[in-house]
């Protein structure tokens, strides 16, 4: 009996393996994989896209509102390292270029205003956020692909970000709406 449950395990496990083997070879896994190169390569750029709007950055809110997005993206680029490793894939990262963009646009922001202005803080706040949705859009379908696949614990790593990504939003909002787009609509 023993010898017979043993064969039913080892045809079990060799089951799952092909599983494995063919989810890892369908379209839909490469593409989960390349869109996580990509988000990979979106987070270590923003590292220092936010170091340079934090200190172009005319309030101390928004300074450290983009400190703490600086620290918060390091954990997230620690977060896809575990989720690649679930998935027993190398992290590497896919050059992005909508992320190349939208930091090119924050610094064409900081140059196009004045040093010390809110009219600065607003722009960059609006920068700052069609950052945040572009990840917020990324993570969300990201999510829902590791679901489908059954990646759970992947999933539960990038739903972590994914909200994160979510409150940083919404923590901008509320700088914009409660100190910076007033006092931007003062100056002259």
């Amino acid at each position: 009996m023993a010898k017979k449950e043993s064969h039913q395990i080892d045809s079990m496990d060799k089951s799952i393996e092909n599983i494995d083997d063919k989810m890892k070879k369908s379209e839909l896994h490469k593409f989960f994989i390349s869109a996580l190169k990509d988000i990979y390569y979106a987070e270590h750029a923003l590292i220092d896209g936010l170091e340079k709007m934090q200190k172009s950055a005319t309030t101390e809110e928004l300074q450290d509102a983009f400190e703490d997005h600086q620290l918060q993206t390091k954990k997230h680029i620690s977060r896809l390292e575990k989720v690649f490793t679930l998935l027993d894939e190398k992290a590497d990262k896919k050059e992005c270029e909508a992320i190349k963009g939208l930091i090119k646009e924050a610094e064409e922001i900081i140059k196009s205003t004045k040093d010390g202005s809110m009219t600065r803080d607003a722009a960059l706040i609006i920068a700052a956020q069609k950052i945040e949705h572009y990840e917020i859009a990324t993570y969300g379908g990201l999510v829902q692909l590791a679901l489908t696949m059954e990646h759970e614990k992947v999933a539960d790593l990038l739903e972590k970000t994914l909200s994160e990504e979510e409150e940083t939003d919404d923590n901008l909002t509320e700088i914009a709406e409660t100190l910076i787009n007033f006092e931007a609509e003062e100056e002259n």
